[in-house]
């Protein structure tokens, strides 16, 4: 502000000297001064400028070869041009040119602009302005000029819809219980839209998200933001929005009646089932299956939209990382298709979830994947052999154990691998390490599988095993790279949590699967493509620090 009245010629310090001058003047704002004052004043200013040196004394005739006039300003002299007189502060820039330059402000400074005089106070109606900041700022592609010709401007829509609600644009988990979710609040149009994706029904996992708005809010019926539920199926009713805690905000109905149905809790479970699985209950023959759908619905359907909301990032991605970093849709048995979200810290790739189940809740670390461990795949034949596959991970899962341990007992593993060495023991240990060389040998170097080479490495053959179950048959048949990673399984209830090994297999860049040795299944997750805006974590520090958080809310 106070750049801007040096900048301008107006401001406080010039209305301190106007009371000097004149005890009895005003005490409003300056912006209320003509313009024919406000010339006077920055004149005057401009005048008083020298100081010591006085008003403008000193003027100096130039020689014959360079007529013109020279001011003494400060002790400096000054050459006075002759010809047409050059702007000495903003106001006296053109209007269009103003314009411009308002418009290439960030919205949320111009109402301090905007106090600095009457003439920015005029341009700052401009209509141009606030179109230009709605698109850049918020991505609004509709074209506004219909909606100023329907009586809302692009100012109103800014300063009424855009600005005070800009906080909930991005990426949020409901707080439902174990099952979490995913909201997506975006400017869709002259909407403000709170989208639930849903993944898609089960086992298709390589399908797209489907999306289910829950409210919307918008500047249509009055001069204002209007919250409206879009839950059930009797279309928009009232509803409100509250922000309270940083990152955090809630939403409410206010007509639950239009969420009932004629038929009643059936038909709204039947309704509910279609939606959700895409199917009928008699459809589904596993009792299991059935009864865990039937729980969901009663869990879920209590809260009537009436929901807390807490923020979340997509991860970083760093050029280290194995692949692009994001959401992805993955198989979990009966408990159907949820969405996890895979990132890499260091030597680890993780997958958490954004949606959960009664066993192991949103927000829970699913894989935790060790890229410093690759598995080298056996010959085609041989992976059929549940027995093998067990072999080789179990093999990596004891050496990562016994280091483990020897951590927790102070020992180095080099030390302990020195000793054994020269007792001319522990042929285990040294196949291992031999099969480690040729597993990092087999696959590049580091974890994100860079070499000297850009190419990326050639497709293996892969196949799951005979006796491990997958939902989705169609799996790819090549795969990239193979790690040692844990699995988290629990009880009903995430009850005796513990993580358990598995082979984390990379298809290619938006493919992976993990196979759960003791659950005898295989997970197959596929990425989500969808453009997610305001979703980007500022820096890694944040991003983990939400991954704690996440924990915290479901543990």
């Amino acid at each position: 502000m106070a750049v801007c009245a040096r900048l301008c010629g107006v401001g406080q310090s010039r209305r301190c000297r106007r009371r000097q001058r004149n005890n009895q003047q005003d005490q409003g704002s300056d912006s209320d001064m003509d313009e024919e004052e406000e010339e006077r004043i920055v004149g005057q200013r401009l005048g008083d400028a020298g100081g010591c040196g006085g008003p403008d004394r000193g003027v100096a005739t130039a020689g014959p070869s360079d007529a013109g006039e020279y001011v003494n300003r400060g002790g400096f002299l000054d050459r006075r041009s002759t010809g047409p007189p050059h702007p000495e502060s903003l106001v006296e820039l053109p209007p269009e040119l103003l314009v411009e330059i308002f418009s290439l402000l960030p919205g949320t400074v111009l109402p301090n602009v905007a106090l600095v005089c009457k003439k920015f106070r005029q341009i700052l109606n401009t209509e141009t302005i606030w179109r230009r900041r709605c698109m850049e700022e918020f991505g609004m592609k509709e074209d506004l000029r219909k909606m100023e010709a329907g009586g809302v401007s692009s100012q109103d829509l800014y300063v009424k819809l855009l600005h005070p609600y800009r906080h909930i644009l991005g990426l949020w988990q409901p707080d439902i219980g174990p099952y979490g979710g995913l909201l997506n609040v975006v400017v869709d149009g002259l909407f403000i839209i709170g989208w639930m994706y849903l993944p898609p029904h089960d086992p298709r996992v390589e399908d797209p998200m489907r999306r289910r708005p829950l409210f919307r809010i918008h500047m249509w019926e009055s001069n204002k933001a209007t919250v409206e539920c879009m839950y059930g199926h009797k279309g928009p009713h009232k509803g409100d929005i509250q922000t309270g805690k940083k990152d955090e905000f809630s939403t409410k109905c206010n007509q639950t009646d239009h969420h009932r149905m004629p038929g009643g809790r059936q038909e709204e479970f039947r309704t509910w089932l279609e939606e959700e699985w895409g199917r009928t209950l008699e459809e589904i023959f596993h009792e299991h299956m059935q009864e865990l759908i039937l729980m969901k619905f009663i869990y879920t359907s209590q809260y009537d939209n009436c929901l807390t909301y807490r923020r979340i990032y997509l991860p970083p991605a760093m050029p280290s990382d194995l692949l692009q970093p994001g959401l992805f849709k993955g198989t979990y048995g009966s408990h159907g298709l949820e969405i996890v979200m895979l990132s890499f810290h260091g030597n680890s790739a993780r997958a958490t979830k954004l949606t959960g189940d009664p066993n192991v809740p949103a927000g829970q670390l699913t894989l935790d994947v060790d890229l410093s461990r690759p598995v080298v795949l056996p010959e085609l034949e041989q992976q059929r052999n549940i027995e093998e596959l067990s072999r080789l991970v179990l093999g990596v899962h004891e050496e990562v154990q016994r280091e483990v341990e020897q951590q927790a007992n102070g020992t180095p593993a080099t030390v302990r691998q020195a000793a054994e060495g020269a007792c001319g023991g522990a042929s285990g240990a040294e196949e291992m390490e031999a099969d480690h060389v040729a597993c990092v040998d087999n696959c590049q170097s580091g974890p994100s599988g860079s070499s000297s080479s850009s190419n990326p490495p050639e497709a293996l053959p892969f196949i799951l095993p005979l006796g491990v179950m997958a939902r989705n048959e169609v799996y790819p048949r090549t795969c990239r790279k193979c790690f040692y990673g844990t699995g988290l399984i629990a009880g009903h209830g995430f009850t005796s949590p513990e993580r358990t090994p598995g082979l984390f297999v990379l298809f290619d860049e938006d493919r992976f699967g993990f196979i759960w040795l003791e659950l005898k299944s295989f997970s197959l997750y596929s990425r989500l493509t969808d453009h997610l805006a305001h979703a980007h974590a500022p820096n890694m520090e944040r991003f983990e620090a939400m991954l704690r958080n996440m924990q915290s809310w479901t543990s």
